[in-house]
């Protein structure tokens, strides 16, 4: 006899994190989470992690954004050179904060520093994560970006590969 068991993912748990949000690092090095943004975040989620992004960003995780990721990663064989590059890469200097009273976040130095952030900075949902980047370097890559090459890329990336 064959026993299937199906592990089913409460989905209302997992953020839908939209919208883009200008917030300004104190002196101290916290940002006030804006209103609009704070409202998206499951309640009760005021630990989150936040880690370098794939570009010069920083990513911010809800824990219930953060905990699949890492049970991915602790999947992963370690006697893979590029899976000790990869999490060397991805959870090196990951830091786990929690929202304040005030609904401030702090940003940890070395994070602060790899991201290039200055004061102003622009908070940019990506359903499950929210991504911190330095005001002027996220208008500028808007600037850069082309309708055609945005257009090229959507079709590329939301192309029907099978995989239905």
């Amino acid at each position: 006899m064959v026993i299937n068991v199906y592990f089913i993912t409460n989905y209302n748990s997992i953020p839908n994190l939209l919208g883009e949000y200008e917030a300004t690092i104190d002196s101290k090095g916290r940002f006030l989470v804006p209103g609009g943004l704070k409202k998206q975040i499951p309640e009760g989620e005021n630990r989150m992690v936040i880690s370098r992004g794939f570009e010069k960003c920083l990513t911010v995780y809800p824990l219930s954004s953060w905990q699949p990721i890492v049970q991915r990663i602790r999947k992963l064989n370690d006697f893979d050179p590029k899976v000790r590059e990869f999490k060397r890469l991805f959870l090196g200097g990951a830091t786990e904060v929690e929202m304040d009273s005030a609904g401030r976040l702090l940003l940890p130095p070395q994070l602060k520093e790899f991201a290039g952030l200055s004061k102003d900075i622009v908070l940019a949902a990506d359903l499950d994560k929210i991504n911190i980047w330095d005001a002027t370097k996220y208008k500028q890559f808007f600037e850069d970006f082309s309708p055609e090459a945005f257009s090229t890329l959507a079709a590329d990336v939301m192309a029907d590969k099978g995989n239905d």
